[in-house]
């Protein structure tokens, strides 16, 4: 009996934490939210326009940010930044894509000193644009960047805002997000609109590699890094399987059910039309996952093709 109730009460001070999110009401953070609360956490969202209860203001571009939705918080997780794809890279929006993710670490970080508190686990995430357009060789954690590109200039600010926190002494994780596939947003979403009307895009030749992960597995792994006493430092985020980006089209017209006719997206008609934002849909990344798979991750969702039947049979 003794026992039972020391088990009772322990979980309920598990399930007590809290949780503060910002980017929650994103392609990722929704779902994610979703996630932590049917696990018990409670979580609070950071946004711009907090509309309900357990939603708080803030601007991390402007730097402020309501203080009550710090206090208490145990773990912080940021996927807050403008959206990489939503517009052509101008040089302002390229300053916006940075100082979004950048200063909303800033943000962070001096509030946690200002009100002296300091969360258990800082969790951010980052993006394989890092390793810039590395071709066809495999790349890791350990690998620097390929080119200096805007990609990856922006991922090592971004990433280096997170090391600024760990540096407090918080336990710090770094997500590098692949090609996150799901039926509400990102990648999947474009590629499947030109086959409405039965076409199949590919980019440049198709060879690129596409390292990807499914929207589960990417939130998964995020509760995962909080769960991980030990956890800390940077980590892949992609599933064990890249795939060349023509197979990505095929294997979505499959899972769809839609017969398509392929046709490819020319890299210079691309660079006309997009810039260097191009470089979002031509650059080739063959990330490993072994670093995550080595501390205890496991993949719901390893292969594409079950991962993309998965999407539309749940849609």
């Amino acid at each position: 009996m003794l026992l039972r109730c020391v088990f009772i009460g322990l979980n309920t001070v598990f399930m007590s934490r809290i949780v503060l999110l910002a980017g929650g009401t994103g392609f990722i953070g929704t779902r994610l939210t979703a996630l932590l609360r049917s696990k018990g956490y409670e979580v609070r969202l950071l946004t711009r326009r907090p509309r309900k209860a357990g939603e708080y203001a803030w601007d991390p571009v402007a730097g402020s940010i309501d203080e009550q939705a710090v206090l208490g918080a145990q773990v912080v997780i940021n996927l807050a930044g403008a959206g990489i794809a939503e517009r052509r890279w101008t040089t302002a929006r390229k300053q916006l894509i940075t100082d979004s993710r950048v200063e909303s670490a800033r943000v962070l970080r001096h509030t946690f000193q200002r009100l002296e508190h300091f969360p258990e686990l800082y969790l951010s995430a980052s993006a394989i644009g890092f390793y810039g357009n590395s071709g066809e060789r495999w790349v890791d954690e350990t690998d620097p960047s390929a080119d200096a590109s805007f990609l990856p200039q922006c991922c090592a600010l971004w990433e280096g805002a997170a090391e600024e926190i760990n540096a407090l002494g918080i336990r710090t994780v770094v997500l590098r997000c692949g090609i996150v596939l799901g039926k509400e947003g990102g990648a999947l979403r474009e590629i499947v609109k030109p086959m409405r009307v039965g076409l199949g895009v590919y980019f440049a030749d198709g060879q690129a590699w596409y390292s990807w992960i499914h929207l589960d597995d990417m939130c998964r792994m995020f509760v995962w890094a909080m769960e991980q006493p030990g956890l800390e430092g940077t980590f892949n985020g992609v599933a064990p399987h890249p795939v060349r980006n023509i197979d990505l089209t095929k294997a979505a017209a499959k899972a769809l059910g839609r017969p398509v006719a392929m046709v490819p997206g020319p890299a210079l008609a691309l660079r006309l039309v997009l810039g260097e934002m191009a470089d979002t849909v031509l650059f080739s990344n063959r990330v490993s996952d072994a670093k995550a798979i080595g501390a205890g991750f496991t993949f719901q969702y390893p292969e594409v093709a079950g991962a993309l039947d998965a999407i539309f049979r749940k849609a």
